[in-house]
């Protein structure tokens, strides 16, 4: 036992000692003036490839590659986990959350330190079908977030199937390899002619996801167990999702990539903390699954009409009361604090006393804030409301399946 939080909390000292002088010597800023001239000289010379792509330009190739970016985006994942996790397959629906939030942590912080830029429109002509390819278009273009995804998520899937299923002949597997292949091939080429993506971003996310995937394979297992068997895993992986937060580089312009991380790394912390507490009851290998006896479709159907509203309910809690309380706890611990969106009146109330926080920084202020100014309130409240609708997926939602016999 005391070794176990030995090596913990070595682990998050030497973490949080690493944020801390990569931050003193501005790394990123180093790392970005190698970088971005390269990616931004290759995204020009890109331009002409997706320009003699979009030369084949029609209505259902606008609709065939729009419907696939929407197939592979983030909303789309956080739509079907849960429904994964209420099927039954406990173990692979809890390993691709937290490799999806990985692979959304690594990709969006390679984005943000490269800062490159995505092609130039015009001459590219980008086709937007989505507020989420919207908010897709104001991040940075290096590496192709969707191809990432991709090759991580299906990748892993084969490598699920193929471990835990018997008798997979050898035609099956070939044919599920080269629908993945397909998949990841598609993504790819979509991204380029819905002009969102540069080739180099597109080999960059194949490249980078598929080191990704081979790092995954590798510690799966261990982190597995450490979820559904260590200890201490909750105060651990808390302290880990809050130093995440600050381990986070500063783009050369404001993205929505940070946004997408703080959501990730409050739906990690939410299914960890949930999985820990109630794998016995819930989540161990026994549990009934889809297409079985023991759960019919027609039960699923109602997992689903009673899992998602409730969801839904709890994250709008989740946000409603940590509006109200962090502003409090930061107040009480003086830390100074800003909102981008959620709360407005934040910004009016500590516009008078930005000139003496300015003269003056509270210890706590100086430990994490290094170069910052304020704390964005909205980081905070994201976390909150994201752990919680995850909490809700992985232990509210399965004790009311246990009370209403679903």
């Amino acid at each position: 036992m005391e070794s176990v939080a030995v090596w913990q909390s070595v682990a998050l000292c030497g973490f949080f000692s690493w944020i801390a002088f990569a931050s003193y010597i501005n790394i990123t800023h180093k790392v970005r003036s190698l970088l971005q001239p390269w990616a931004a000289h290759h995204v020009v010379a890109g331009a002409p490839l997706i320009l003699r792509i979009q030369k084949y330009q029609n209505s259902f190739m606008d609709a065939l590659f729009s419907g696939l970016s929407c197939f592979v985006s983030v909303p789309f994942y956080t739509a079907f986990l849960p429904l994964l996790f209420w099927s039954g397959h406990g173990k692979l629906a809890r390993q691709m959350t937290l490799l999806m939030a990985f692979c959304d942590y690594l990709g969006n912080c390679l984005k943000d330190v490269v800062s490159a830029p995505r092609p130039s429109c015009p001459p590219v002509r980008r086709i937007i079908a989505t507020k989420d390819e919207e908010e897709n278009a104001m991040e940075y273009g290096l590496p192709s977030s969707h191809t990432l995804n991709t090759v991580c998520l299906s990748g892993y899937l084969v490598y699920y199937i193929r471990s835990y299923a018997e008798n997979i002949s050898a035609p099956y597997e070939f044919a599920g390899f080269s629908l993945v292949c397909l998949l990841v091939v598609l993504i790819g080429l979509g991204r380029i002619y819905l002009g969102m993506h540069s080739p180099i971003d597109i080999i960059f996310g194949l490249v980078f996801g598929l080191m990704i995937l081979l790092f995954w394979l590798n510690v799966h297992e261990y982190v597995d167990d450490f979820i559904t068997m260590g200890q201490n895993v909750i105060y651990f992986w808390g302290a880990l999702s809050i130093l995440l937060l600050f381990a986070y580089p500063t783009p050369e312009f404001p993205t929505p990539s940070y946004e997408f991380h703080t959501a990730f790394d409050g739906v990690a912390f939410g299914i960890v903390a949930g999985v820990q507490q109630t794998y016995h009851q819930f989540h161990h290998e026994a549990v009934a699954r889809i297409f079985t006896p023991r759960l019919p479709f027609p039960t699923f159907v109602g997992r689903m009409l009673v899992g998602l509203p409730t969801i839904l309910i709890v994250k709008f809690c989740c946000k409603a009361l940590a509006k109200w309380i962090l502003p409090i706890i930061a107040h009480t611990l003086g830390m100074p604090v800003r909102s981008t969106s959620y709360i407005p009146m934040l910004n009016s109330s500590s516009t008078g006393k930005a000139g003496d926080g300015s003269k003056q920084r509270r210890p706590l202020h100086k430990l994490f804030f290094l170069s910052q100014d304020s704390f964005d309130i909205d980081t905070g409240i994201r976390f909150v409301q994201y752990a919680g609708l995850a909490w809700s997926v992985v232990d509210l939602v399965p004790s009311l399946f246990a009370y209403l016999n679903l």
